[in-house]
């Protein structure tokens, strides 16, 4: 007997148009050199390197030994760690959120921005993405069936879009506008006047404002970024998605939130409720834990990366890199040589240094022309790799 042929499987035409993802082709890149002996330095993903905070993981260990914590949990959220996140908005930013009915919980803020399309696209829909942008917002509206129309972040703005430039027709058609700040990849900042004027376009038009917040607990030099929420009106026109991942070294631990409009909240909570059975409840302890408790693991971190930063950012300088040390977030945004792009020159210091960064290009067509350093590796590591950079004669 022959052996039986198997059929190639033909998969939705959702799943064609998404591109492998970012990461994981960095991952296999890095997989790759290390298996043919290379000592890789990876600036790649950002990753937190140091352990979460020790009070967190005792909470998570109380609570994973109370029986009543095995099983399903509550869909939106536990209550307590729904009040935990409005609580600590009231702290942090000034800003009131009513915890039942403006704060969801989410399996990390990533999978709330990838189902929010969901909620209010429908196939031929518009979003508008910023460019360069993280991946996700563009991905979630591909699997939404709706089209991702990109609006630029130039170096001469701040990285802050124009909106003016966004053409009227283009405006009155889209659903959601995705705004980050502070920036991934950029590292950009934003002030409450830029926030503003975000909630004056999103009035003008219509638009429902997803903010990602990820990064504003992780700020140098005494600056506190804001929330898009303190912009007077920002809660009749978006929500913001947040998350414990970067501020308390926990992202593996999956545990986010979207804060803000209440109708959007109940939507998002609506397709939550049928495609997910929320967090387990022993993680969400935890992160009450890590909202309600002491602030000190959040300021030293803040001073680890900006020590990072320091590093990095003078030892580029002094390899003739014209970089400027960003204000927040634990990434650098680095143009790369002239007569170089981003891909070639991420591959040049992987082929010549063993360094792994990641191509500006990964984060939109305007990303092009700059290389993405993450600060998620210790000083000592750092210094070895400018050491590389000077050795393979890499310059700018």
């Amino acid at each position: 007997m022959g052996e039986t042929k198997v059929m190639p499987k033909k998969v939705a035409r959702r799943i064609e148009a998404i591109p492998p993802y970012l990461f994981a082709e960095i991952d296999r890149k890095i997989a790759a050199a290390r298996a043919s002996g290379v000592d890789v330095i990876s600036f790649g993903i950002g990753d937190p390197d140091r352990p979460t905070p020790p009070h967190i993981v005792a909470a998570l260990q109380r609570a994973a030994q109370d029986p009543a914590n095995h099983r399903y949990p509550s869909y939106e959220g536990l209550p307590a760690y729904r009040r935990a996140v409005a609580d600590w908005y009231a702290r942090r930013f000034g800003v009131h959120l009513d915890p039942d009915r403006e704060v969801v919980s989410l399996i990390g803020s990533k999978e709330g921005i990838a189902h929010i399309s969901l909620c209010f696209v429908d196939p031929g829909d518009i979003n508008l993405v910023p460019d360069p942008g993280y991946p996700v917002y563009a991905l979630g509206t591909l699997f939404a069936e709706g089209t991702p129309h990109t609006f630029p972040l130039r170096a001469e703005r701040g990285f802050l879009p124009d909106f003016s430039e966004i053409p009227s027709e283009l405006a009155r058609r889209a659903k959601l506008l995705f705004l980050n700040y502070p920036n991934n990849p950029t590292g950009a900042v934003a002030d409450l006047t830029f926030f503003r004027e975000a909630v004056e376009f999103a009035r003008a038009y219509d638009l429902i404002i997803c903010h990602d917040a990820a990064y504003t607990e992780i700020a140098f030099d005494g600056f506190e970024p804001p929330s898009f929420l303190q912009a007077p009106g920002a809660k009749e026109v978006g929500i913001e998605f947040h998350s414990v991942s970067k501020t308390y070294n926990m992202t593996g631990w999956r545990l986010g939130w979207a804060c803000g409009n209440s109708e959007v909240i109940e939507a998002l909570g609506r397709l939550k409720t049928n495609i997910d059975s929320g967090v387990f409840q022993a993680v969400q302890y935890a992160g009450i834990a890590a909202l309600t408790g002491p602030d000190e693991p959040v300021r030293a971190m803040r001073q680890v990366y900006q020590e990072r930063r320091d590093v990095l950012v003078e030892a580029l300088q002094d390899l003739g890199c014209p970089v400027t040390p960003p204000r927040a977030t634990i990434y650098v945004w680095v143009p790369v040589p002239a007569g170089e792009s981003s891909t070639s020159f991420a591959e040049k210091l992987l082929e010549r240094a063993g360094i792994v960064v990641t191509p500006g290009i990964g984060y939109g067509p305007a990303g092009e022309g700059f290389i993405r350093f993450s600060l998620c590796l210790e000083v000592e590591r750092i210094r070895v790799a400018v050491e590389r950079l000077k050795r393979a004669g890499i310059r700018w």
